[in-house]
């Protein structure tokens, strides 16, 4: 159950895919207000009503570069059977016109029980050096030029034009392979949060590689119906009810 929830959450904490746009499906939303330097958002991740960890998920400036991670960890009492500890990050080259930027290093260290991830992939112009540091494998694969990593997708989303009834598309390398994931606009939202009311609007993203977006499940992901789209909960269902994570602070 944890893993999945992990899988869930690294979604709120980091998304979509950076990509020139299509003119139709993916022009920046006349109204959207990317953040330059930093943004941090914190998740209450709740199994059946029951608090299992926290989440974050945060993109921010070093250098001439953008890093966006996500992390997440289990809570005190689940960590005593089942300890979590997930790290996800992605380092951007910004680009004039594209929101945040074009990867160029991609890493997830997963720890989660005995279970232990460690991989990263280097975007170079027609290539995506894979390395899994675990099995000591090492291989290249060719990319079209328009492909992201799993992480860097979700800012992408936020701020492109979403239309209800719309699926956007975007190229990703992920699991040594390019994946054309769809995501889909399914309407405006009134939702209520421990925060408050909030109008949002409701993406469900479809992939089906080991990353950010494994579908085992429909996971879906509500975003603010205002120029800050910002990401206030996410849900997925489990073997046993459902996952959810809630913004508790940004």
């Amino acid at each position: 159950m944890l893993r999945r929830l992990k899988e869930m959450t690294l979604l709120s904490l980091c998304m979509f895919i950076i990509f020139w746009p299509s003119p139709e499906l993916f022009l920046l939303s006349p109204y959207a207000s990317p953040p330059v330097n930093e943004e941090t958002f914190q998740y209450r991740l709740t199994w059946n009503g029951i608090r299992a960890g926290t989440a974050w998920l945060g993109i921010k400036r070093e250098g001439s570069q953008i890093k966006i991670f996500s992390k997440v960890r289990s809570a005190e009492f689940i960590s005593l059977f089942y300890e979590v500890n997930d790290v996800v990050e992605s380092i951007l080259e910004p680009i004039d016109g594209l929101y945040p930027g074009r990867p160029r290093h991609y890493r997830i260290k997963i720890k989660e029980g005995r279970h232990r991830r460690d991989k990263e992939v280097v975007f170079n112009a027609k290539t995506a050096l894979y390395r899994d540091n675990i099995k000591k494998e090492t291989k290249e694969f060719p990319i079209p030029d328009e492909v992201f990593d799993p992480l860097s997708a979700f800012f992408s989303v936020r701020f492109s034009h979403l239309e209800a009834g719309r699926s956007v598309y975007v190229t990703v390398f992920d699991s040594k392979k390019t994946w054309n994931v769809e995501v889909q606009v399914l309407k405006k939202e009134k939702i209520e949060l421990k925060k408050g009311t909030v109008n949002t609007i409701l993406i469900k993203p479809l992939m089906q590689s080991e990353g950010i977006f494994y579908r085992k499940g429909d996971i879906l992901i509500w975003l603010t119906d205002d120029e800050r789209r910002l990401p206030v909960m996410l849900k997925t269902k489990v073997l046993i009810g459902s996952v959810v994570a809630e913004i508790e602070d940004f």
